[in-house]
């Protein structure tokens, strides 16, 4: 299964069916929860405030007609008061619809960041392998935003231009309706306008969305190296490298805002000519007598009120596509669906061993493969050693030992059973992984070891202080000031990389796991660390059988097997010498 998200080839991520936009935004508004009373709620506010701006114009032209050309200024000063009553009324409606709306966006946002952030997690280690981190940022943190903007501030100006818009086709009709039909004749043209640039308009946005997402991407993985890119002075490539994909981000930010502000103007001409065909064609009417002056005040006030919101639409019709262009984007994630999926439980294998492989397969990309119709049989309690070349197989068999991949073909079985029917949290109490290159979290020592323990994670630090002393870690702990409470910076910075091993060796060994994956977990550690280290796995529970991956001979001599891996195939090697030199003989053959 692919898990590409960029992927335009037919082998890469298949892209989620194309669905109408009153669709998408029944799938938005799940995400409100909650927060949907408030967007009812304030959708009465919204028609309560634009009910009182349509009355306005309406008072003004009933006021002219009966009071002004009469010179009855008494009721000019009574309907003043009553217009000044409705547009307070119209201030604290529109406040609290502001404020409604304001609390709906937020709670959007919040509920959208936590469902694609909780999708990822479920995800399996090859969609992050497929995917640069700085893409995956963008989508949680740029294109969500997008999408909080628009129902945060620009939703409610839409459905109250809407509303307006359309009170103001009805009361133009109301008044008269041939001189209403020619003044919104204009807007069919729009209508048409609208629906053939949208789509143009929804793309140019992705793609920006897609460059910037690369432009997050390049930065992110600069920064993450330039360590490298300093020790060997290539700030040069580094600002290449950024020039192109900032240069790329910009031109798409051109194209996508010249696609933006398209309505605006076609929609401003519109209104003007709308204004000027009420303006002729009522003067006409005046002066045949099938008008009067105040009901031509009125309906050019609801021509404007008619038009303005379709301004408004304009600009905020761009801004809904942007919201569209996030939505598509973050949708790819959602639909993702985990390929280590937990199967049922099969019948229980009465196996001496506890761990087995099975005819296994595995291949990374189809028609490469890594592993070729592999069986062996681990033994509790025991300690084996898997050597090979370079890129012979090694981390992909403890990989797959751990299940952070599922083999092509085989089964793996972990105490009789197919691992696949384990459960995350049963798996990962009974297998301990060190990788070869550990990573830790910003926080303290203690953060980290107990990062994934819920068994030891209400101990105090006297308690957990003695687990480590009974499983002989408490040794390594005192390497470093503070101890406990020694704070790790982000990604481990400021320590060593052979400190960071000793961290994630005290947290997989604090588990006491029945079987514990070292994968070249001594290689920047020194040799009196390294025999401590053997003295420590020595003292682990009879049960535990240990896995050890290295490139160094001293680290496996004292295995009780040795495996060979290289070409697809793991074959025991039998004694020291042996490995010696099916490993030169792999050396030279690849």
């Amino acid at each position: 299964m692919s898990y590409n998200l960029n992927s335009r080839r037919g082998g890469g991520f298949q892209p989620f069916e194309k669905v109408s936009t009153a669709t998408t935004l029944k799938r938005l508004m799940t995400l409100m929860g909650q927060e949907r009373n408030n967007l009812y709620i304030a959708m009465v506010f919204i028609f309560i405030n634009s009910g009182l701006n349509l009355i306005a114009p309406y008072l003004m032209g009933h006021a002219v007609d009966t009071f002004v050309v009469t010179h009855h200024y008494e009721g000019v000063i009574k309907y003043s008061i009553i217009l000044f009553g409705v547009f307070c009324l119209a201030l604290v409606s529109g406040y609290t619809q502001a404020q409604l709306m304001g609390r709906v966006g937020q709670r959007m946002l919040f509920n959208l960041r936590n469902t694609v952030f909780i999708k990822l997690q479920e995800l399996p280690i090859d969609f992050f392998n497929q995917n640069k981190a700085g893409d995956l940022i963008s989508r949680v943190n740029n294109d969500t935003d997008k999408i909080n903007q628009f129902f945060s501030q620009s939703l409610v100006q839409f459905i109250s231009s809407i509303f307006t818009m359309l009170g103001a086709g009805v009361f133009l009709l109301s008044i008269n309706y041939k001189l209403a039909l020619a003044a919104l004749a204009p807007a069919l043209v729009l209508w048409v306008f609208t629906r053939s640039v949208s789509p143009w308009v929804k793309n140019s946005n992705t793609l920006n969305m897609r460059s910037t997402g690369s432009l997050s991407s390049e930065i992110q993985e600069s920064l993450n190296n330039f360590k490298v890119i300093v020790a060997f002075n290539r700030r040069d490539y580094f600002r290449k490298r950024f020039d192109e994909v900032n240069t790329e981000n910009y031109l798409s930010a051109v194209k996508a805002g010249i696609a933006n502000n398209v309505f605006t103007p076609v929609y401003g001409l519109s209104s003007n000519i709308g204004q000027m065909i009420v303006l002729a064609f009522g003067i006409y009417l005046i002066a045949v007598g099938q008008f009067s002056v105040g009901l031509l005040i009125s309906f050019l006030a609801y021509i404007a009120q008619f038009y303005n919101p379709l301004r408004q639409i304009a600009a905020l019709w761009a801004n809904f596509q942007v919201a569209l262009a996030g939505w598509d984007r973050i949708s790819q994630i959602l639909v993702m669906e985990n390929n280590l999926p937990v199967v049922q439980i099969t019948a229980k294998e009465d196996v001496a061993g506890l761990l087995s492989f099975r005819n296994v397969s595995f291949s990374y990309v189809p028609g490469n493969e890594i592993l070729t119709n592999v069986s062996f049989d681990l033994k509790r309690g025991k300690t084996y050693a898997f050597v090979g070349p370079t890129g012979g197989g090694k981390t992909t068999t403890a990989s797959l030992m751990a299940r952070l991949y599922d083999p092509s073909a085989g089964q793996i079985l972990l105490n009789g059973v197919d691992i696949r029917s384990l459960n995350a949290s049963a798996r990962t109490a009974k297998i301990g992984f060190i990788l070869q290159e550990p990573f830790l979290f910003t926080g303290t020592i203690r953060d980290n070891i107990l990062y994934g323990n819920e068994c030891f994670s209400n101990l105090t630090n006297e308690e957990l202080m003695k687990e480590l002393d009974e499983v002989g870690l408490l040794g390594l702990l005192e390497r470093f000031d503070g101890g406990l409470t020694a704070e790790i910076k982000s990604s481990g910075d400021g320590i060593s990389l052979g400190q960071k091993q000793l961290i994630a060796f005290i947290r997989a060994v604090i588990r006491r796991p029945d079987l514990l994956i070292l994968d070249e977990a001594t290689a920047n550690i020194d040799t009196v660390t390294e025999q401590l280290l053997d003295e420590i796995l020595r003292k682990l529970p009879d049960s535990t059988t240990r896995i050890i991956i290295a490139h160094r001979l001293n680290t496996i001599e004292n295995a009780d097997e040795i495996f060979f891996v290289n070409s697809g195939a793991v074959t025991k090697a039998g004694s020291m010498q042996d490995a010696v030199s099916l490993l030169m003989k792999g050396k030279r053959e690849s």
